[in-house]
């Protein structure tokens, strides 16, 4: 039953993107068996130094070097202009984030690629909704990765799109080789704790939200970034042991991140993804209101709204702010500070040439959920 339910969510995706896709338990599981497979190791992989700490560990795990690019201020994603010629010859490959919904500069990066005869893999999943040059986010790279959690609200779940189905084989034999067997009582746990916490935050009870799940195990970090552990990871990185050497760093927040999502997880999963498209209107509209705040990131006013999965706002004093908003709504997330070469040190990835404007978007950077508009925008008024 398992399997019938991912290939109708893998369908649901395909006919958005008109590209062959394949489910994966997690986001982050689908984004390393794409490195995998696009890459080898030693490879050296350009990325964000502004985002999830995660997906760092998912790009060690698959054995690459990574290096931190330059960001645009107007939008904290690649800036492929800011990297000389000598640097782009360097590299293997390319990762984009699309932060926040916002796209990554993929026309360009599509050509540079082209050029240099190396992969464009697509960090899709903030950006389900994204469309550039009339093409939908995830059909730029030769392989891109979505994660069910975010925009489509679902409790587990990952989708990788490819471009030629003759890559489908590989991918469901590095999938399989990876998932794990759940435990029964671990997978009646994540039931039970997603189906609470959608009835308190039906409630609007919003403490009771942060308490379960805190007490249940899914979030672990304290701050905006996970512990480094710098001597455990320079063990992991010289063992080169793949998943299991990093599975300290690549469970945080999702520990079943591996592990083969229940049927009554895959219904409610597939149930979202099939009525994705009937909010987008509504985060339009409220794109559209929250741009018109003097604060919010430049990239945010440019042409027509996109249905953004968050809305970058760049304020002075964000400690204040988020003090105010956990006071009236959820707990704020996704934000991805410091940048990564800061965070991790150049032992484990090459720093930016130009660090500045990643350390400046990674302090000032406060992302808001657009359809919780009406709860934010007077406190951002204040």
């Amino acid at each position: 039953m398992s399997r019938r339910l991912e290939r109708k969510i893998e369908a649901v995706l395909a006919s958005r993107l008109k590209r062959p896709c394949l489910f994966f338990p997690s986001g982050r599981l689908a984004l390393y068996a794409a490195l995998q497979t696009w890459l080898e190791p030693g490879n050296r992989i350009l990325m964000s130094p502004v985002t999830d700490d995660v997906i760092f560990f998912t790009v060690l795990a698959a054995g690459l070097r990574p290096v931190m690019a330059p960001l645009s201020p107007d939008d904290g994603n690649i800036e492929p202009s800011l990297l000389q010629d000598g640097a782009w010859k360097s590299l293997d490959g390319v990762l984009t984030t699309n932060l926040y919904g916002l796209p990554d500069r993929v026309l360009d990066l599509r050509s540079r690629c082209d050029r240099l005869g190396i992969p464009l893999i697509e960090d899709a999943a903030h950006a389900i909704q994204t469309v550039v040059d009339g093409r939908p986010i995830g059909t730029f790279g030769e392989v891109a990765a979505f994660s069910l959690s975010k925009q489509v609200g679902a409790a587990c779940g990952g989708i990788l799109a490819f471009s030629d189905e003759a890559d489908r084989a590989e991918l469901e034999r590095l999938r399989d080789a990876a998932i794990v067997a759940g435990e029964r009582r671990e997978r009646r746990i994540r039931v039970a704790a997603v189906y609470a916490e959608a009835l308190v935050v039906g409630l609007h009870l919003i403490w009771p939200v942060r308490w379960l799940r805190r007490r249940l195990g899914l979030v672990e970090r304290r701050t905006h970034r996970m512990p480094l552990r710098p001597v455990e990871l320079e063990r992991a990185v010289a063992a080169g042991q793949g998943l299991s050497g990093f599975h300290a760093w690549m469970r945080v927040d999702r520990h079943d991140y591996r592990v083969q999502p229940s049927p009554i997880l895959l219904e409610r999963a597939l149930r979202r993804l099939r009525h994705l498209d009937a909010d987008e209107a509504r985060r339009v509209e409220a794109v559209d209101r929250l741009r018109a705040l003097p604060m919010v990131a430049p990239a945010v006013c440019k042409g027509d709204p996109q249905p953004l999965f968050r809305v970058p706002f760049l304020v002075e004093d964000r400690v204040s702010l988020i003090a105010k908003l956990e006071r009236r709504i959820r707990s704020v997330g996704y934000i991805f500070d410091p940048p990564l070469d800061d965070y991790a040190g150049p032992q484990f990835a090459e720093p930016s040439p130009s660090p500045d404007v990643a350390r400046s978007w990674a302090r000032q950077v406060f992302p808001v959920d657009p359809l919780a508009a009406d709860k934010v925008m007077p406190t951002l008024l204040e």
